[in-house]
């Protein structure tokens, strides 16, 4: 049996996967490592990663989930967080609570200090996913798909924005 038993200390951190990784003027405000956990241990229903982002950085875009809900636990560092219309100060030993819903719930993780800001995220993986992204008025989505004929996992991921839809009888 594989163990359900992981230790922080070697959780291996990588850049974001290439669909994610920042490029051009997005790279000088987002930034990131993560380590994911949740394969690891045999993690089905939610999803578990510890992230860090280089000084003056983001992870993500500011963002709210329609349908699944995120924790962070802040391991080392300090920064802030925006959620909705606010902003708070985190540190080493917050935990934040950031529930799926509407743009009140939009949320973005900002290390404004000097050394890199570590959390673990531990999240719900229900599918499909919608994630809007008020600051650009766009939303994304992600589904999980049924394994391709050699049984690999397969996604499906579309961003775009509001009124980009194709006519539903187009090309048919």
């Amino acid at each position: 049996m594989k163990s359900p038993i992981v230790n922080i200390a070697s959780i291996e951190l990588k850049p974001m996967p290439t669909v994610m990784e920042p490029t051009g003027a997005a790279a000088e405000h987002f930034g990131a490592r993560m380590g994911f956990i949740s394969n690891l241990i045999g993690g089905k229903q939610l999803g578990y990663n510890i992230t860090a982002i280089p000084k003056g950085k983001r992870a993500f875009p500011f963002h709210n989930h329609q349908v699944n809900e995120e924790m962070f636990f802040v391991l080392a560092g300090h920064g802030e967080i925006r959620i909705g219309d606010g902003a708070f100060p985190i540190k080493e030993g917050d935990i934040i609570a950031c529930p799926a819903g509407g743009k009140q719930t939009a949320h973005q993780i900002i290390n404004t200090s000097e050394e890199e800001l570590r959390f673990l995220a531990v999240s719900t993986k229900l599918s499909p996913e919608i994630a809007e992204y008020p600051d650009t008025n766009r939303f994304g989505v992600l589904a999980s798909l049924a394994p391709d004929e050699t049984g690999r996992p397969r996604t499906m991921m579309y961003v775009g924005k509001e009124g980009d839809s194709l006519y539903y009888w187009e090309g048919e």
